[in-house]
This record gives C-alpha cells, sequence and structure tokens, in this order.
C-alpha cells in the first residue's frame, strides 16, 4: 500500500522530520525489509531503534521514531511517542482506504490452516491477501494491511488471543466484514480462567461485526454456535452433523488427506484436500462458507482448495529416503489440537507410530491436559516420547531421536509442541 510520510505522519498523529517521501508497505524486522518501504523499531526484547541503520541499508525509505536518533538527521522520519501504538493506528489507516472486503479468523485450533485455506479458496476468483504465517497480533496484523497491493479484493486476517481485550483491539484496526470462529478449546486458557473464558475472548470477532457482515460460526461446537446470538451480522454455519455448509462422506487416503461431498447453499459438490489430517475437512468447510459469503462461486472454491498448502510446521509430512514419515507439527500445541494430530497420526498407512511430545504452555490445568494426551496415545496405540517435561506420566528423554531406535519403512513420527519448546529442533534432526 503506498502512501506518503506525510500522510502517515498526520494519520498518527506523528511530526515529519526531512522531505516527504512515497513508502509502499512497512516492515519491523529488517531482515524481511524491501525497497522502499517504512521501517517501524518495535520496542521489545530488543530495542528497534537500534536496527534503523540496518533497515536503510537494506532499502527503507522512512523510519518512525520514538526516541532520539542519528538517522533522524539524515534520513525522512516520523517522530511518535509509541512506534507499536503508532503502528496499530497507522494499519487503521490503510484498512479504512482500502475496499477490500476483510475476513477476520480467529479460534483456540485451527485458525491459520483455515486462514490458508480461505486465502486458497477465495483467490480462485478474488485478488486475496493473507497473514503471513501466524502474524496474528498487534504487530503482524497492522503490518499485513499495509502491505496487502492497492488492488486487494480480499483481505483475510488472522486474530490471535492471549487475553480479553486483544481481539476486540485488533478488530478496531481492522474492521473485519467477515468473522470466523473455528473452536473454542483448551488454549491460552490460564490467562483468561478458563474454557468459558477462551469463549468469550474468541467472541470478540463476532461481536464486532457490522450487520452487514456475516458471521461464520462452527455448528459442531456448541460454544461457537453459541455466539450467533451476540452479533447483529447474518450467521452461516458449517459442520459434520450441521450447518448451512456441511460435509459427509468423508474418507481419508494413505496419508490422511481428506476427501469429502459437500452441501452449501450454493450447491453440492467433491472436494479432495493437498493437506493431512481429518480436522483439515473442517477446516475446508469454513474456507468454503467464506467463499460463498464473498460471491466465489462453489465451484472455483473448490477448486482452490484442491492444491492449497498451509503454512510451515503445521501437519507438514517429510518422507525420508527409508520410507520413515515425519510430521512437523511443532508450531503450537493444546489438548484439542493434541488430540486431532494424534487422530491424523494413526489414519496414516504405518508400521509403527511415535509421538514425540513436549510441554503445552499456558494451561489452566496443565496436568490433567497433558494426562488426557498420555492416555488418548496409549489407547491408539501410539508410542509416546516426552520431551522436556514430566507431565504426560513418563520420564522424559534427553535425547528423544536416540529413544526412538532404528526407524525403518513404514514409521511414522508425530512430533508436537508448543512453540516455546522448540521441537522444530527435533524435526531437524530426523530430517537431516
Amino acid at each position: 500500500m503506498k502512501m506518503l510520510a506525510s500522510e502517515a505522519s498526520v494519520a498518527i498523529g506523528g511530526r515529519l522530520l526531512g522531505p516527504d517521501v512515497e513508502f509502499d508497505g512497512v516492515s519491523f524486522d529488517t531482515r524481511a525489509i524491501a525497497d522502499g518501504q517504512l521501517f517501524v523499531p518495535i520496542v521489545a526484547d530488543r530495542n528497534g531503534h537500534e536496527f534503523i541503520g540496518d533497515a536503510y541499508a537494506a532499502g527503507a525509505a522512512v523510519h518512525l521514531t520514538s526516541e532520539p536518533d542519528a538517522f533522524r538527521r539524515d534520513h525522512t522520519a516520523i517522530e511518535v511517542a509509541d512506534t507499536s501504538q503508532a503502528l496499530m493506528a497507522l494499519g487503521a489507516f490503510g484498512r479504512a482506504r482500502s475496499d477490500a472486503r476483510v475476513v477476520g479468523v480467529t479460534g483456540s485450533v485451527g485458525k491459520t490452516s483455515t486462514k490458508d485455506l480461505i486465502a486458497a479458496a477465495c483467490r480462485s476468483s478474488l485478488r486475496t491477501t493473507a497473514n503471513e504465517r501466524s502474524f496474528n497480533n498487534e504487530q503482524g496484523l497492522p503490518v499485513t494491511i499495509l502491505n496487502a497491493p492497492d488492488d486487494t479484493e480480499a483481505l483475510v486476517l488472522e486474530m490471535g488471543m492471549r487475553g480479553f481485550g486483544e481481539i476486540s483491539t485488533l478488530c478496531e484496526v481492522a474492521r473485519p466484514d467477515v468473522g470466523v470462529v473455528t473452536t473454542v478449546g483448551h488454549s491460552h486458557t490460564e490467562r483468561v480462567g478458563g474454557i468459558e473464558g477462551v469463549a468469550r475472548a474468541k467472541r470478540e470477532l463476532v461481536e464486532a461485526l457490522p450487520r452487514a457482515g456475516t458471521a461464520i460460526l462452527n455448528a459442531d461446537d456448541r460454544r461457537v454456535a453459541a455466539m450467533a446470538a451476540h452479533t447483529g451480522a447474518s450467521v452461516l454455519t458449517y459442520g459434520r452433523d450441521d450447518g448451512d455448509v456441511r460435509i459427509s462422506d468423508l474418507v481419508l487416503d494413505e496419508r490422511a488427506r481428506p476427501r469429502f461431498a459437500v452441501d452449501t447453499p450454493w450447491g453440492r459438490g467433491a472436494v479432495a484436500l493437498a493437506v493431512s489430517g481429518e480436522h483439515m475437512a473442517m477446516n475446508a468447510a469454513a474456507a468454503l462458507a467464506v467463499a460463498g459469503a464473498l460471491g466465489v462461486s462453489l465451484d472455483s472454491a473448490i477448486a482452490g482448495l484442491a492444491g492449497a498448502g498451509i503454512s510451515g510446521m503445521r501437519m507438514e509430512i517429510t518422507e525420508l529416503d527409508s520410507g520413515v514419515l515425519v510430521i512437523d507439527d511443532t508450531y503450537n500445541a493444546n489438548p484439542t489440537s493434541m488430540a486431532a494430530a494424534l487422530d491424523a497420526l494413526v489414519a496414516m498407512d504405518g508400521r509403527r507410530r511415535f509421538a514425540v511430545l513436549g510441554l503445552m504452555g499456558e494451561l489452566d490445568d496443565p496436568g490433567r491436559g497433558h494426562r488426557e494426551v498420555a492416555q488418548r496415545a496409549e489407547a491408539l496405540g501410539v508410542e509416546l516420547i516426552a520431551v522436556g517435561t514430566d507431565l504426560y506420566g513418563v520420564r522424559p528423554s534427553d535425547d528423544p531421536v536416540a529413544a526412538l531406535g532404528e526407524l525403518g519403512d513404514g514409521d511414522v513420527v508425530l512430533v508436537k509442541a508448543s512453540r516455546s519448546a522448540g521441537l522444530e529442533r527435533v524435526v531437524g534432526e530426523l530430517t537431516r
């Protein structure tokens, strides 16, 4: 999104220092900044002002600043009181300038994969932009808005939640026309007092929708379905047992990739996904509901889903030369997503199945959550190897790759934990 530094300065209540210049998009990461962008130095664990020189070396055109810095003398700067708040304000300004229909996506499980599938379904007919990876917070969401091409017709924004009021704040910036809630599960329960608190925090998305908007809700999750009473927008539901968009005849292939029929207000079709996990069928149903709400034909949306991939470290399968399958699902974890991943593991063709599992963070009852996952693994015949925690009831391994022993053709290994556990290192060792 192109704009003048003077426009941005007025919009965010800043003070322009230096000549007026045009910039195209923003970045808070000097490793990813593109020529001509605005650099936003975030003050957090590291002070982003230390990297302003690196930003200009990488091609930045202008920067925000809330501190005295040497670069404001020789380059164009916009002085603000707080760079993070200014980024949110600039995101709201960019949203007001955009004609795109905005889709907000949240949920305890599946929001990133659902966001990816929504983008694929809509991209078949509309110029579509979506968050990279999980750019779903007060930094990533405005950056996504401001980096969207000016001709974007559908803007798909994942919205993360770690406490009350966070989704409301994101909605003030994004002003979504469509809101999708995938599930309410045991994620971040420590911060909101349990699962009912999660439901209340996720509900902020549908509460923010305009009357002309559309809430898209999972009919199979009673807490999500109940959100229909908390919005003045139109409601579309999706599910297996009920819903306006309803899936049936679901089967999985040898890699646990779903094939299913779908009935919608716009017709009936057959869907084949390229991503693994029975739960992906529900994510795809949500995507079809969004596409229909935005006027994309059912046939076009289904074609878009057929080749769709999802963000990395989410049910990402690597087949080794030995025939071993390694499932990288290390981006995040909670009891609900663990159950879905274990179900996908046992649905795949295999000789032996292993789950290398790490800590699930921010649970209000971590002992119970980890025990339930361990019990499910045992019931499914999956050998569990714990890493970094004894909450699963088994002694954690210091060397999970060695604990797996000699692997061969037909063995399937799932690796999963909350992001903070860093189990992608285990995936790296296995795939090397």
